[in-house]
C-alpha cells in the first residue's frame, strides 16, 4: 500500500503542477491540497501514456455496434435447432416459469430475478400456463425459440460491455476491440447463451457492475460531478440486480466493496475536511448498499405477490405464510385447540419441518421408536393431544380447550406410541440433550411421556392463553426432566433416513426457534373450521427472512456423490485448464443434436496464464523499484496498471477461489462470471506489454489482428459443437484437444 500511496501522491502533484505552474510543495499535503478526490477539477491536457479516454461516437459507437452484430450472430445463428429439453431448461423454461404463471408457490435455491424474467419470456411466447413435461421434446406448438432468444439478448449485451469496461479502464480502442471479439470467440460463453439458462443473465449483470464501477473509477477525479453520480447508482443498481439473479453475484457485491473501502482509506490518508468525507461516505451507503439491498428485496415483492397460490413449495415455509395461500389445506381448519384434536406440530426452526414418528428404531441408545422432523406432508406427522388425570371422553365430552401451563400427553395416531424422552439416553447425534423417542401406551402412567405448554407468543388479536392453531408459538417442555423439546435442524445418518433429530434440550434458550412449536394443521371433526386467512398475520420482512434461510440450507445440501461418476461435474482446480468440458445432452448418438461446452482453449489457457502472472508482475515491479532501478513506469503508468488490474484481477480471483471452499457440487458454467474477467485481463495485458514495449498504435493493431484471428479461427473449428452437430461425433476429427475431453468416448472418471 506504501508504494500505491507515494504513486498517487507523486500523480497528484504531476497534476497540480499542470494546472497551476507551481512547483510541487515538499511539505505533507494539508486539508487544502487534497488532490485525489476534489470536489470538483477540470479535466488537464497531457501527454502521459495513460489518457482518460474519451468517447467519441464515430468510433467507439461504430465499433459497439460491430460487435454487437457479431455477437448477435453467434447467440441467434440456429438457436431453435434443437426441440430438445437440453440441460436445466428443465428447470427454468418448464417448471419453475410454468409454476409462475400458475402463481403456485414453489422453492428454489437461486432468488427469483432471473427467473421472473425468464417466465416473462415464456408468457410472452406462449401466453398460457401448461404443464410441459421436464424431459424429451417441447410441445410442437410450443414457441421455445422465443424464450431461447430472449435469454441470448442477456449474452448479446456482454460484448457492447467488454468494450466498455476497457475504454473505461483507458485501454487503447484496439485492445478495447479485441475484448469484445474475445467475449464473442468463446466457444463456452456462447453455447450458455443460446439456451435458457441463468446464467445469461447471471453474466450479463456481472458485466454491468464491472462496467459501471469502472466508468465511477475514470470520474473519480470529479467527486459529486453529474457523471460521478450517474455511474455511482448504475453500479448500485447492477449490484442490485446482479445479486437478485443468483448468488455468484455477491461475489461482484465483494468487489465493488473491496474497491470502495480502498478509495474511504485512501482519502483518510490524505486528511480530507470531515465533511467532504462524510458525503463521500454517504453517497456510497445509499448508492452501494441501500439501492443494491431495495432492488433485492423488491425482486422477493414481486415473487410473493406472483405466488398466491399454494404449491410444491409450501412446506418450506412457516405455517402462517402457507395459510395465506390460496388453495391450501392449512387456510381453513378449527382455529382454537381442544383437547383430543389431531395436530400437525411445525418446528420454527428453519428447515426441521414437522413432528414425526414411524416405527423404525433407533439403532443404539434405548431401541425404541424413533422421533424425527420430516418436512413432507405424511400421515406418520399427526399426533393426538391428551390430557392428563381424569381422561375424557374425547367424543361426547364438553370440549376443554389446551391452554398455557397445561401438562399434556402427545400420542403418535399412526403407532399409538407417546412421545417420550429420560435421562438415561442422550440424543444420537446432539448428545448433549436427552433422546427423544415414541414409547408406552396411553393407559400407563409414566412421568417421561409428559409435556408442560407454555405459550412463547400469539401472533393473533386473540391473546387469551388459550393454543390456537398456526397464530400461538409454544415450547414443550418434559415434565421429567426439564428440558425442552428441540429440532434444530441436525441430521440424522442413514439409519434415521436423514431427516431431522429431534432431541430434548437441555439449555434453557426460550427463544430459540428451535425450541419453539405452532399447530400447523389442527383437525377435530366437533370444533368448526374458519376462514384463517382473516386471523392470521404474517409480514414481508419475516417471510423474506425465511426464504432467504431455506435457500441458504438448500445450497449446502447440493452436495456430490463422491461414490458415484457424474460426467457433468468437474472441480474448480479444472475450470482454467479446460481440463473436463461437459455435455449438454445425454443422447451422443448419430443423429441426436450435440452440445458440448468446451470454451475456446486459446481464450481460456491465455487468459488463465495471465491471471496467475499479473501478482507476479506486481511483485517484480515493486522490487525494480525498491532497488532503484529508473525507467520502472512511465508517468501515470503504475497508477493504471493498478486501478485497472485491481478490478479484472480481482474480480477473477474473488468469483473463483471461492468454489475451493464451498461443498456443493460443482460444474465448468460455474467459472463462466470468473472467465469474464480473466478475458479482459488478457485484453488488458496485451495492452499492457504493447505500451512497455513501445509499440505504437499501428503496430499493436496488427498484434490484436493476429490474436483476433486465431481466436476466432479457433472458435470457428469449434462451431459445430457450438450451434448443434447432428452427424456422428467421430466425423468431427481432431477436437479432442486434452485426453480428458469426453467429446468421442466418455470414459474418464473424474
Amino acid at each position: 500500500m506504501n508504494l500505491r500511496e507515494n504513486s498517487v501522491r507523486q500523480h497528484a502533484a504531476e497534476r497540480d503542477d499542470a494546472a497551476d505552474s507551481q512547483p510541487a510543495p515538499t511539505q505533507q499535503p494539508t486539508r487544502s491540497k487534497f488532490v485525489a478526490y476534489p470536489l470538483r477539477r477540470e479535466p488537464i491536457s497531457t501527454s502521459v501514456p495513460y489518457q482518460r479516454n474519451r468517447w467519441n461516437t464515430s468510433v467507439d459507437g461504430w465499433l459497439i455496434l460491430i460487435l454487437t452484430l457479431i455477437c448477435a450472430f453467434t447467440r441467434l445463428y440456429r438457436i431453435g435447432l434443437s426441440n430438445r429439453v437440453s440441460w436445466d431448461e428443465s428447470y427454468f423454461n418448464v417448471r419453475f416459469s410454468g409454476l409462475y404463471l400458475n402463481h403456485s408457490y414453489h422453492h428454489d435455491v437461486h432468488p427469483p430475478l432471473a427467473k421472473l424474467l425468464i417466465s416473462f419470456s415464456r408468457f410472452m411466447a406462449d401466453g398460457s400456463n401448461r404443464t410441459i413435461e421436464p424431459k424429451g421434446s417441447y410441445p410442437p406448438d410450443f414457441n421455445y425459440t422465443f424464450t431461447r432468444c430472449f435469454t441470448a439478448l442477456f449474452g448479446i449485451g456482454l460484448a457492447p460491455l467488454a468494450y466498455l469496461t476497457c475504454l473505461h479502464l483507458n485501454m487503447r480502442r484496439q485492445t478495447c476491440f479485441l475484448a469484445g471479439l474475445l467475449v464473442i470467440a468463446d466457444n463456452a460463453l456462447c453455447v450458455m447463451s443460446r439456451f435458457v439458462l441463468l446464467d445469461a443473465p447471471l453474466l450479463f449483470f456481472t458485466a454491468a457492475a464491472l462496467c459501471s464501477i469502472a466508468g465511477f473509477q475514470n470520474t473519480r477525479h470529479f467527486a459529486f460531478s453529474p457523471a460521478w453520480w450517474r455511474w455511482l447508482f448504475i453500479t448500485g443498481a447492477s449490484l442490485g440486480l446482479v445479486s437478485s439473479s443468483k448468488w455468484v453475484g455477491f461475489f461482484a457485491v465483494a468487489l465493488v466493496g473491496l474497491y470502495t473501502m480502498e478509495e474511504l482509506l485512501n482519502m483518510y490518508a490524505d486528511f480530507i475536511p470531515a465533511s467532504t468525507a462524510i458525503k463521500h461516505f454517504g453517497a456510497r451507503v445509499a448508492a452501494l448498499i441501500m439501492l443494491p439491498v431495495a432492488i433485492y428485496m423488491a425482486s422477493f415483492v414481486v415473487h410473493f405477490a406472483v405466488l398466491s397460490h399454494s404449491g410444491p413449495g409450501d412446506k418450506t415455509m412457516p405455517p402462517a405464510f402457507q395459510a395465506r395461500l390460496f388453495g391450501s389445506k392449512l387456510s381453513y381448519q378449527p382455529f382454537t385447540v381442544m383437547y383430543g384434536s389431531q395436530l400437525d406440530l411445525h418446528s420454527m426452526h428453519s428447515g426441521s419441518g414437522l413432528l414425526h414418528s414411524h416405527p423404525h428404531k433407533y439403532p443404539a441408545g434405548s431401541q425404541q421408536q424413533q422421533v424425527t422432523g420430516y418436512s413432507h406432508s405424511d400421515s406418520n406427522n399427526i399426533w393426538v393431544i391428551m390430557r392428563i388425570g381424569n381422561e375424557l371422553n374425547y367424543t361426547n365430552d364438553p370440549l376443554l380447550p389446551v391452554k398455557d401451563g397445561d401438562t399434556v400427553r402427545l400420542m403418535h395416531k399412526t403407532t399409538s406410541a407417546m412421545l417420550h424422552s429420560h435421562r438415561s439416553h442422550k440424543a444420537p447425534v446432539s448428545t448433549h440433550d436427552y433422546e427423544v423417542t415414541a414409547y408406552g401406551k396411553p393407559e400407563w402412567n409414566d412421568t417421561n411421556n409428559e409435556w408442560r405448554i407454555e405459550i412463547h407468543k400469539e401472533d393473533s388479536s386473540l391473546a387469551n392463553g388459550e393454543i390456537h392453531a398456526i397464530t400461538t408459538q409454544f415450547r414443550l417442555r418434559h415434565a421429567a426432566t426439564n428440558c425442552l423439546l428441540s429440532a434444530a435442524a441436525v441430521k440424522l445418518p442413514p439409519w434415521g433416513f436423514r431427516q431431522t433429530e429431534v432431541s430434548c434440550s437441555r439449555g434453557q434458550k426460550l427463544k430459540s426457534a428451535a425450541n419453539l412449536w405452532v399447530v400447523e394443521r389442527h383437525i377435530n371433526s366437533r370444533v368448526p373450521s374458519i376462514d384463517m386467512r382473516s386471523i392470521v398475520r404474517t409480514s414481508f420482512i419475516s417471510n423474506f427472512i425465511r426464504l432467504n434461510m431455506e435457500m441458504v440450507r438448500s445450497n449446502n445440501a447440493l452436495i456430490p456423490d463422491r461414490d458415484k461418476y457424474n460426467h457433468l461435474e468437474s472441480g474448480p482446480w479444472s475450470w482454467p485448464f479446460l481440463v473436463y468440458p461437459m455435455r449438454l445432452l445425454g443422447s451422443w448418438n448419430k443423429g441426436d443434436i450435440k452440445y458440448y461446452e468446451v470454451g475456446n482453449p486459446l481464450v481460456w489457457w491465455s487468459s488463465a496464464l495471465m491471471c496467475l502472472l499479473y501478482p507476479l508482475q506486481l511483485v517484480y515491479y515493486h522490487v525494480r523499484q525498491v532497488r532503484g532501478i529508473p525507467g520502472v513506469w512511465a508517468p501515470g503508468e503504475e497508477l493504471h496498471f493498478w486501478n485497472a488490474g485491481k478490478l479484472l484481477w480481482g474480480g477473477w480471483m474473488l468469483h473463483y477461489l471461492p468454489f475451493f471452499a464451498m461443498g456443493r457440487v460443482t460444474y465448468i458454467h460455474h467459472y463462466l462470471p470468473a472467465l469474464y474477467f480473466a478475458i479482459l485481463l488478457l485484453a488488458f495485458e496485451v495492452d499492457h506489454f504493447c505500451r512497455r514495449l513501445a509499440l505504437g498504435e499501428h503496430f499493436q493493431a496488427v498484434v490484436v489482428a493476429m490474436c483476433a484471428i486465431c481466436v476466432l479461427a479457433v472458435f470457428c473449428w469449434f462451431a459445430p459443437l457450438t450451434f448443434g452437430y447432428v452427424g456422428s461425433i467421430d466425423d468431427l476429427k481432431y477436437r479432442q484437444w486434452l485426453p480428458t475431453w469426453n467429446i468421442y468416448q466418455d470414459k474418464y472418471i473424474m
